[in-house]
């Protein structure tokens, strides 16, 4: 069976994830700490990550900001909204075109790619808007969509069972080291990204012994 890709999409097929927050930082005038601390108020008060509950589709997105900008706004002191944050946020998200442009040559030469994303159910539109997901990767993986989210083991799992080939035979890329450990241990190649994208694209060769 011929070898394949498992490609992450946020901070991998973009641009560093930091930008985009970074973005949203300078023009809300709300420090990113602020929101680090909130989701770590409202973990300890529920018992429930709420970006993990975002991710796996649990919760809503504006269910997710508004808990989150009232809770900010209790630490601030200040009224505090998320009104207009993921616009803002996919506004200063960009293509990787390197690495987008590698993946179409494998993808031109019969190399199959998947995709495994960690992502929010209602960001759909704003994130397939920025290249043809579903011409480039046979099958797309949404944590969202089906319920679990990297590291758990179980999602590596479910994608190789849907990409209809065995861990070993699957090269992973993701730009988090516990993302890459955790496919390490279902039986994956792990390649870490970690915005060098010739080391990247060598790695992924090696594996597939281009």
């Amino acid at each position: 069976m011929s070898r394949g890709v498992v490609c992450d999409f946020g901070g991998v097929l973009t641009s560093p994830l930091q930008e985009a927050f970074t973005a949203w930082e300078r023009l809300s005038g709300v420090p990113l700490s602020a929101l680090g601390t909130a989701m770590t108020t409202l973990t300890e008060r529920t018992g429930r990550h709420p970006l993990y509950e975002l991710e796996c589709g649990r919760v809503t997105e504006a269910a997710f900001q508004a808990d989150l900008a009232a809770q900010m706004t209790v630490d601030l002191g200040r009224e505090v909204t998320m009104d207009g944050f993921t616009e803002t946020y996919f506004a200063n998200l960009h293509p990787n075109a390197e690495l987008l442009d590698y993946l179409t040559v494998l993808r031109g030469e019969g190399v199959p790619l998947a995709l495994l994303t960690n992502n929010v159910r209602e960001w759909g539109p704003y994130w397939r808007a920025m290249f043809p997901v579903d011409d480039l990767f046979e099958i797309v993986v949404d944590s969202a969509h089906v319920g679990i989210r990297k590291p758990d083991e179980e999602i590596y799992r479910m994608t190789c069972e849907r990409f209809g080939r065995p861990p070993e035979a699957c090269a992973f890329i993701d730009d988090f080291a516990h993302n890459c450990e955790a496919a390490a241990a279902v039986g994956l190649h792990p390649v870490w990204y970690q915005g060098d994208v010739p080391a990247t694209i060598a790695a992924v060769d090696a594996f597939l012994g281009r």
